[in-house]
């Protein structure tokens, strides 16, 4: 049987790092997106390798290194979904932008 797509979150597991759900939300978003661009990023230069001038159907449809590259890419887990559990691992750095004025401020 396949894993289901939709899991389901304990809210407070997610808020219990921050103290505050939205926090938490908005930093996993964040990790989201950079894994996200990264993966992105990896992605094109791998197809950027096949990538060809000339345009013909019989290399569109034979070059079977890029459809598995594809499928690999496809299968891979979703970032917000390793975001998520990289945040309930606590492996995710964050700091809050506030602190770090204050800080600054009493080196002064």
């Amino acid at each position: 049987m396949a894993q289901p797509s939709i899991i389901t979150r304990d809210v407070e597991k997610l808020a219990e790092p921050t103290g505050n759900v939205y926090e938490s939300v908005a930093i996993i978003s964040k990790r989201a997106r950079q894994i996200s661009t990264n993966v992105k990023e990896e992605l094109n230069g791998k197809l950027a390798d096949f990538a060809s001038s000339v345009d013909n159907l019989e290399e569109v449809f034979e070059n079977r290194e890029q459809i598995e590259i594809s499928k690999f890419y496809e299968r891979m887990p979703k970032p917000s979904n390793i975001a998520v559990e990289e945040f309930l691992e606590d492996k995710i750095m964050y700091r809050y932008p506030e602190e770090d004025d204050k800080t600054s401020e009493q080196d002064q």
